[in-house]
């Protein structure tokens, strides 16, 4: 049964008109919580975490639990956090940055991820902050380029699971931490989400795919994951 909520609360949240964000909203609102099995199949949202996203980027706090599936699996759920925690500067939500900033960035950074580094048709690259919107809010927009990276579709879930996971998104909210961030400075980082880990995105392409096949097939004889057996050949030659 959904929790009593302020009139005040109540009024803000109902006052979001983004339409994947009032969906999530309006579930709470009506059920108490909303899950990702909701969300995906009454709502055809592929990607959960991502609708929440877009409430918590309005401003409106969102706290994670787990609860069983109709399947008796443990899945992410969502519900109002203290209301007080609610940002009344960012109730609008995030702004939509226009063309002309896009290929500003792309003549600065090149037409190509800036976390794995593939080339990419300026279409499949998306605007992303390097401090997520949550911590940092829109970190000075379209006058501190800067601020922001390109960034392809498979690696923006990936930094958003990541981030999403980080005490820093939930908790401290300190946009130095995030610079510091793998996901925020792939060539110069000190964590990855707070972690002391360090990543190495690589993609073989065209007649370099031969080459990433007969690492595979080695791999493979030496009964050994691919990541594994690369980094034991590293070692085995010193680095």
């Amino acid at each position: 049964m959904p929790r009593k909520l302020p009139k005040w609360f109540i009024k803000k949240v109902n006052a979001v008109t983004a339409k994947r964000a009032k969906t999530v909203i309006n579930h709470i609102l009506k059920h108490g919580h909303v899950t990702t099995e909701d969300l995906r199949n009454l709502y055809g949202y592929d990607h959960p975490p991502r609708a929440a996203r877009d409430v918590r980027e309005h401003g409106i706090p969102l706290e994670t639990f787990r609860i069983m599936d109709s399947q008796g699996k443990s899945i992410a759920a969502y519900r109002f956090a203290d209301p007080s925690m609610i940002r009344d500067g960012v109730l609008a939500g995030r702004k939509v940055f226009s063309k002309k900033f896009k290929e500003s960035l792309i003549e600065k950074l090149g037409c190509r991820c800036g976390v794995c580094l593939m080339r990419y048709a300026a279409r499949y690259l998306q605007v992303d902050h390097r401090v997520p919107y949550e911590v940092g809010g829109e970190g000075g927009g379209e006058i501190a380029p800067d601020e922001f990276q390109l960034i392809c579709g498979s690696c923006n879930r990936a930094k958003s699971w990541s981030c999403e996971h980080c005490e820093n998104w939930t908790n401290k909210k300190k946009s130095k931490l995030c610079h510091a961030c793998y996901w925020a400075s792939p060539e110069d980082y000190k964590h990855v989400a707070l972690r002391p880990v360090r990543r190495l995105d690589v993609t073989w392409t065209g007649d370099e795919v031969r080459d990433y096949d007969l690492l595979a097939q080695e791999a493979k004889k030496a009964k050994q994951p691919l990541p594994d057996f690369v980094k034991a050949a590293l070692q085995k030659r010193g680095l």
